[in-house]
C-alpha cells in the first residue's frame, strides 16, 4: 500500500469534521476521506440507516481498497463490526475512546445517553441500543491496531482500552494524560504522529 487510504469516522456527534485537525497533519499524499453518520447529532437522517449494522454497510460501500479505519467512540463500534465482517478490506484499525463492540457491563462508566437526549431530542432510538459482544471475533483480527485513550475518561474508561489491547493480538495502546472523552481534539499532533507511525511501519 504505497499510498495509504484512510476513512475517518466520528462518534455520536455524527460530524466527521471532528477528525479534520488530525487528518490535516497527516501526509498530503495519503488518501483521506471523512464520513458523517446520518441521523446522529445535526446530520440529516437517511432512510437507509436504522441500525449500527446499516452504518457498517455504509462504510463497506466506501471501501474500494484496503483502508485504515480511524474511528472515535461510537464510531469505533462500527469500525469493529466492519473489521470483523470483512477483515481483508481493513488494512489498519485506529480506535479512540470506544467500547469497540465489547460488553461494557463489567466496567464502571458514565452514561452519556441522558445528555445526548437533551442535546438531540429527535435522535432515533437505535443509537442507544446495545450492539452485542464482538470479543471472540476481535481476538481473531490480525491487522495492526492503534488504541488511543484518555487516562481519566469517564465515558470510556482506560480500563476498556487496556482490555481491548489484551484482546487483539496486533494492538498497541497509547494513554494520554487527560480526562476528556474527546482527547483527540486536545492532542491532534500526538494522535496524528501515532497514526503515521502505525501506518509507516506496515506500508
Amino acid at each position: 500500500m504505497s499510498r495509504p487510504s484512510l476513512l475517518f469516522m466520528p462518534g455520536s456527534s455524527g460530524a466527521a469534521s471532528f477528525w479534520l485537525p488530525v487528518g490535516e497533519l497527516l501526509p498530503a499524499a495519503w488518501r483521506k476521506r471523512y464520513l458523517d453518520w446520518p441521523g446522529m447529532g445535526a446530520v440529516p437522517p437517511s432512510p437507509r440507516i436504522a441500525s449500527y449494522d446499516d452504518l457498517a454497510d455504509l462504510v463497506l460501500d466506501r471501501l474500494e481498497e484496503p483502508t485504515a479505519l480511524v474511528a472515535q467512540s461510537m464510531g469505533g463500534v462500527v469500525a469493529a463490526k466492519v473489521a470483523v465482517r470483512r477483515p481483508e478490506r481493513v488494512s489498519h484499525l485506529v480506535l479512540t475512546a470506544t467500547s469497540g463492540g465489547i460488553d461494557r457491563t463489567a466496567f464502571d462508566l458514565a452514561d452519556w445517553r441522558p445528555d445526548y437526549r437533551k442535546t438531540y431530542p429527535h435522535a432515533p432510538d437505535w443509537i442507544f441500543e446495545h450492539t452485542g459482544d464482538l470479543s471472540d471475533a476481535l481476538r481473531r483480527l490480525r491487522m495492526p491496531v492503534l488504541l488511543v485513550w484518555a487516562t481519566r475518561d469517564a465515558i470510556s474508561p482506560v480500563a476498556i482500552g487496556r482490555h481491548l489491547a489484551a484482546l487483539m493480538p496486533q494492538a498497541r495502546l497509547v494513554e494520554i494524560d487527560s480526562g476528556d472523552h474527546w482527547v483527540v481534539r486536545q492532542h491532534p499532533r500526538q494522535v496524528a504522529r501515532e497514526i503515521e507511525t502505525l501506518i509507516a511501519r506496515t506500508v
